[in-house]
């Protein structure tokens, strides 16, 4: 048993890190709520999809797509939103503390912050984004968020919106993609061009397996599913 003066020195230990943590998420309240309001988000994505001539898919999110792009981006994407949002953060200032450039390691709501709201980058940005993606989350559902990411990013090839990168390379439309083509797509906004599947088809290939690699680690499907989608030979509209 710890004697008096240890169990005080405990005690005292554990008030300050309470109240750090208290004033961190004072400090983390009234940053937010300096940001800009996030009621716009959906007339963004509609925007970006006009200013590059892209149809918009619309609710709801096409299935495989859908968690195809959780699995890999963001696994936690289902959580609550703090354990969401804190697991984001975490990545973001581990990959921050790393890099001068782009953080990266950023949750789905996060990624759909800076691609709608642009911010400088660097640990600035990456607060920024984090407290838009707080935003986010409070005004949209899970399944809001998710359609106006997979209609905000870019896809490779002029593809803008999961519409015209399932049309534009596999001629369909996006709730009829199968698993190998759904893994596909989803590896792109990553690296669209380092992934790009009809000028690196190879590095396209490793990317692809690793998210069906994810859908099998986080229960969406089954490793012979993943097996089977592996082997797909996948039906590109533009060849090289």
């Amino acid at each position: 048993m710890p004697g008096p003066r240890l169990r005080r020195r405990l005690i005292g230990g554990v008030l300050v890190l309470i109240g750090a943590m208290v004033l961190l998420a004072v400090l983390g309240v009234l940053y937010v709520l300096t940001l800009p309001p996030v009621g716009d988000a959906e007339a963004r994505v509609a925007a970006v999809l006009a200013a590059h001539g892209a149809p918009d898919q619309g609710p709801p999110p096409p299935l495989r797509l859908g968690e195809a792009v959780v699995a890999v981006e963001d696994e936690h994407f289902y959580s609550n939103f703090l354990v969401n949002i804190f697991d984001g953060a975490g990545r973001a200032a581990l990959a921050t503390l790393h890099t001068s450039g782009d953080p990266g390691g950023s949750t789905i709501a996060q990624q759909l912050a800076k691609q709608l709201y642009p911010e400088s980058g660097g640990l600035e940005g990456t607060l920024h984004d984090i407290g838009l993606a707080v935003k986010l989350s409070l005004r949209y559902s899970k399944h809001q968020i998710l359609v106006m990411y997979l209609n905000a990013v870019y896809y490779g090839n002029g593809y803008w919106g999961e519409r015209a990168a399932a049309e534009g390379y596999f001629g369909v439309t996006p709730g009829h993609l199968s698993w190998g083509e759904a893994a596909m797509l989803a590896g792109l906004p990553q690296a669209p061009s380092a992934y790009d599947p009809l000028h690196h088809p190879a590095a396209a290939k490793a990317r692809q397996d690793h998210v069906l690699d994810q859908l099998v680690t986080n229960h969406y499907i089954t490793a012979a599913t993943a097996r089977a989608a592996k082997a797909q030979v996948l039906p590109f509209r533009v060849h090289h």
